[in-house]
């Protein structure tokens, strides 16, 4: 069935910033007396929105999390804030379906490190429908961000297709009833099984094969 619209998860689905994130998240859990390893991050946090990840750091009703997660945007935002973690090819797979069908984005993280970047990519006038963390009372894999994805779209779920890169994110598009395209590279394949397909990168090859 041909495709309506196309949803790309944020971190390291869009943006390559996994590494980033990584580094950013394992200083801020030491600096809060939680010391975290690479590894940990990788099969324990990424995937979940940022506020998530700050309530597993410091406990749900700590008064802290708000500035754990304003530490985060701001460290981010110095990092790769300047769009430098979406690629070229991706860049334009993302032009190459623009001109096809309708496009958003469904992230954990929030609005204000979004926007920046995509706008400094080039992508702002077509990358215009954003969830983000800020949008939602329960992130993925919870299916609430994608759900009002598609409520954005005006698009049933099986007129969609979505990009991710983690089992968090795999489990939330499905649950909300569209095809799923895992990018390995964050996960290991494994992980990723329950998604429709898992590629090794996303481009205008992939893209034209999907959307046909």
């Amino acid at each position: 069935m041909p495709k309506r619209a196309v949803i790309f998860d944020f971190n390291g689905t869009l943006s390559r910033d996994e590494p980033v994130l990584c580094r950013i998240y394992c200083e801020l859990f030491a600096e809060y007396g939680r010391p975290i390893s690479e590894e940990t991050y990788y099969e324990e946090l990424s995937g979940l929105a940022e506020h998530t990840i700050a309530e597993i750091c410091l406990g749900a009703h700590d008064p802290r999390v708000p500035e754990f997660v304003r530490r985060r945007i701001d460290r981010y935002k110095a990092a790769v804030g300047d769009g430098s973690a979406i690629p070229e090819e991706l860049r334009e797979a993302v032009r190459y379906a623009a001109e096809r069908v309708a496009l958003a984005i469904v992230s954990g993280a929030s609005r204000e490190e979004i926007l920046p970047a995509v706008d400094a990519a080039g992508l702002g006038d077509v990358l215009t429908i954003v969830v983000a963390d800020d949008d939602v009372e329960i992130g993925k894999p919870h299916p609430e961000s994608y759900l009002l994805a598609l409520e954005a779209l005006e698009i049933a779920a099986t007129d969609a297709l979505v990009f991710e890169d983690t089992e968090a994110g795999v489990a939330s598009a499905k649950a909300a009833g569209a095809r799923v395209v895992a990018v390995a590279g964050t996960q290991p394949r494994e992980r990723l099984a329950a998604a429709d397909e898992i590629v090794d990168a996303i481009d205008v090859e992939l893209l034209r094969r999907l959307l046909g």
